[in-house]
């Protein structure tokens, strides 16, 4: 039953934006009741909350996978990485209706994505931070959580501003993250935004 509602709010959801998603039009779709519903999520906010948990989720498994096949190489990984989140802001048709309704100011899941503790910001932050301390234990801590800060805060940006080029953000976000960590820069040619998408889940 919850993958269940789960599944039509996502399709609701990136059909016609959040906010008009509505818990009894959820039940109809879900086939279950709206006490169940209740019971299950407390309120609609809980339904917002755990779909973008689901989505979190999703995204940071397919983000930890880019970074693991680039380990060789911290600037080409950071760009990857920053290439496929923004792939996904594109592709993503739940994350591309929320990113376009928050463009707009009307939509109320763009808090859980972005300025709340959990699960999205600080779940990216957490596994950045965690994976620049494994390949590059020799660098200060406090640098290395500079530059997963700097690569997550400004994916979120680009994400929500994109650039007419969207294929320039990836090496522009390595290289900044590069120059915190006191590293060189990635020599390699860029990565394009659409070269990184890990299989959906």
């Amino acid at each position: 039953m919850r993958r269940r509602v789960l599944d039509e709010a996502w399709a609701a959801a990136a059909e016609n934006g959040w906010d008009r998603v509505r818990v009894a039009d959820l039940a109809k779709r879900a086939e279950v009741s709206r006490p169940s519903i209740y019971a299950e999520f407390g309120d609609r906010a809980g339904i917002g909350q755990a779909l973008v948990r689901r989505e979190a989720d999703r995204f940071l498994s397919g983000l930890s996978g880019v970074l693991r096949r680039h380990r060789t190489s911290t600037g080409l990984a950071l760009q990857a990485g920053v290439g496929y989140a923004l792939a996904e802001a594109d592709r993503n048709p739940f994350i591309k209706a929320v990113l376009r309704a928050a463009r707009g100011g009307t939509d109320a899941l763009l808090p859980f994505l972005t300025s709340r503790p959990e699960p999205v910001l600080t779940g990216a932050w957490d596994l950045v931070s965690a994976w620049l301390g494994d390949i590059l234990p020799q660098i200060p801590e406090d640098r290395r959580a500079e530059a997963a800060d700097l690569v997550v805060r400004l994916s979120i940006s680009h994400m929500m501003l994109p650039s007419t080029d969207p294929d320039t953000a990836p090496p522009r976000v390595a290289r900044a993250a590069c120059a915190a960590l006191g590293i060189s820069p990635p020599t390699t040619p860029r990565v394009s935004v659409n070269a990184e998408q890990a299989p959906s889940l």
